[in-house]
């Protein structure tokens, strides 16, 4: 029997703004159905955030997350996974609002503050639509992502222990593998799903040997009780994730890990980047998990579990 694979579509981030993209989901409407969409193309987790329908600008805001969960999850199956790493102008409160007011089968959990750099973006854009948006990229110069080991544990005792939900554990470097031995150790958790995160500046580059290596260390760390995802930032998405897939991982695609298809071309959706990815899996041999299946797998509560 062939190998099942898990696609997560990450629908609109935080780190891309309107300016580069005219095809970023900004409101509520545009973030639900393209989410809705990419589901329909494959994807089994749907990797959400928020944003500021007036001017694209990132939200914690628990009543606009309800504006796109609920039709979400009224309208298809797949698993609805909440950010609590929002944006590096949030504070930790704020990036558990949502969670914690939805209950969500599934939350990423960043493991470990890093700087998290993506002011070079400015170079390369002459004009923005928004006044908010080179004062933000600007501002990931000098700002560190917080997930201090205290926090960590607050996302463990507020969220996971009392609501079930699971967590999509973003690793950005190999030091973060050894954070997530550590709570495993302690009993914060078992079986976890690990998100390989590569080419983020301040994180671990995007080159095949640094997957391999990673890889490498997980299988030291785990064994083989933990499955793993590879997430490739801009022109290394598909690259990266095709080479996960082919070593025994999921993958994860989106608008908020790349906004292009291919050199030189945008991508018009998110269901654009499932599709090619999937037909890239298919042809490789794989099938295509569904949203049950990604729930059996990785051990969620279920879709009907949830508070929207």
């Amino acid at each position: 029997m062939s190998r099942k694979v898990i696609i997560t579509c990450a629908v609109t981030g935080s780190i891309h703004t309107p300016t580069m993209s005219p095809h970023l989901p900004i409101t509520p409407a545009e973030i639900a159905e393209d989410a809705l969409a990419a589901a329909a193309a494959g994807a089994a987790i749907l990797h959400l955030h928020a944003r500021d329908p007036v001017d694209g600008k990132p939200t914690p805001s628990a009543e606009i997350y309800r504006q796109f969960l609920t039709p979400i999850h009224n309208q298809c199956d797949a698993v609805i996974n909440i950010t609590t790493g929002g944006a590096h102008t949030m504070s930790l409160e704020q990036r558990l609002e949502a969670a914690l007011t939805f209950s969500p089968e599934m939350a990423s959990c960043n493991v470990g503050s890093l700087n998290f750099g993506f002011f070079p973006i400015l170079e390369k854009v002459k004009a923005w639509r928004y006044a908010w948006e080179p004062v933000y990229l600007e501002a990931s110069r000098n700002a560190i992502f917080r997930n201090t080991f205290g926090d960590i544990e607050q996302l463990f005792e507020r969220l996971a222990r009392p609501l079930g939900t699971r967590f999509e554990f973003e690793c950005y470097d190999v030091g973060h593998l050894y954070t997530l031995k550590h709570f495993v150790d302690r009993g914060f958790v078992k079986t976890p799903f690990i998100q390989f995160v590569f080419g983020v500046l301040g994180g671990i580059g995007a080159d095949p040997e640094n997957l391999t290596h990673m890889k490498r260390i997980a299988d030291k760390l785990f064994g083989d009780d933990y499955h793993w995802s590879v997430l490739g930032a801009g022109r290394h998405q598909m690259p990266l994730v095709t080479q996960a897939a082919l070593m025994g991982g999921n993958v994860r695609v989106g608008l908020e890990d790349s906004l292009t298809l291919g050199p030189g071309k945008l991508a018009c959706s998110n269901a654009e980047q499932v599709s090619l990815i999937r037909e890239v899996l298919e042809r490789l041999g794989f099938e295509i998990a569904t949203p049950d299946q990604a729930r059996e797998m990785l051990g969620l509560k279920g879709h009907r579990e949830v508070a929207i």
